[in-house]
């Protein structure tokens, strides 16, 4: 029988190769989103593990969990199946809009259950960010990070004002699929950023009357016109790390 030594020092073990992998997942995750491993570029552990500074075991949970979540994909050709960053597709963008859509716009229509010092505060502090966002449409040659960073921040403090623990899980989980496409597609939707400006005002005048459900319609629309503004755009450039 393992004494009790033995056990501490293998649940330890088991711990921090939990957070390794954790880590690990993180930091290549944030690698694909910023668009630093390209759509379609294969993916090699070895590679990876160097670049962290990491064995290739938590490299190869972290994998597991990517390809999971989406981000990595198996492909098939003549010679064995390789893991890459998963593709920027249509499809995929507005199957992801929409599901963020519906998590915002369910945290948003929970708006109308908090007290009116509270609900006026969360859209003072919307306002601020969607006039952030409206100098930079006006500027027209704003920096897509900051389009994309000032648009996260209005959508999160709907968030974070009603949701729920599984509520804000799921929308963390979901998320950063969507940065994928705003950041590496921000440059080719500024011409558009006016429309979601004006959209962000109908969510923030349902808010401040306390209209749950035009509220969550509003969000719901913002991200349908997202989607089908994003669309276009796929089109037009075409999808990145199709193969």
């Amino acid at each position: 029988m393992p004494s009790s030594a033995t056990s501490q020092a293998k649940s330890s073990a088991r711990a921090e190769q939990g957070n390794s992998v954790r880590m690990a997942f993180r930091r290549i995750r944030d690698l694909i989103v910023r668009g630093h491993l390209a759509p379609g570029s294969r993916i090699v552990e070895a590679d990876l593990a160097q670049a962290l500074g990491v064995s290739r075991t938590p490299i190869r949970g972290a994998l597991h969990m990517l390809q999971r979540d989406g981000y990595i994909v198996a492909v098939s050709n003549d010679s064995k199946p390789r893991l890459a960053v998963a593709p920027l597709t249509k499809d995929d963008a507005r199957e992801l809009y929409q599901m963020v859509g519906a998590l915002e716009g369910l945290a948003a229509h929970r708006t109308d259950a908090l007290a009116k010092g509270a609900r006026a505060q969360l859209t003072e502090k919307l306002e601020r960010w969607n006039n952030q966002l409206r100098r930079l449409a006006e500027a027209r040659e704003a920096d897509p990070n900051l389009i994309f960073d000032y648009d996260t921040q209005f959508h999160r403090l709907i968030v974070e004002a009603t949701a729920g623990s599984r509520l804000k899980g799921m929308h963390e989980a979901i998320k950063p699929q969507i940065e994928r496409y705003g950041r590496l597609y921000a440059t080719v939707i500024i011409d558009h950023l006016g429309e979601s400006v004006r959209e962000h005002e109908a969510i923030i005048a349902a808010i401040a009357k306390g209209q749950g459900e035009a509220a969550e319609q509003a969000v719901r629309l913002n991200w349908q016109h997202g989607a089908e503004r994003l669309a276009k755009v796929i089109v037009m450039f075409g999808e990145r790390g199709r193969w």
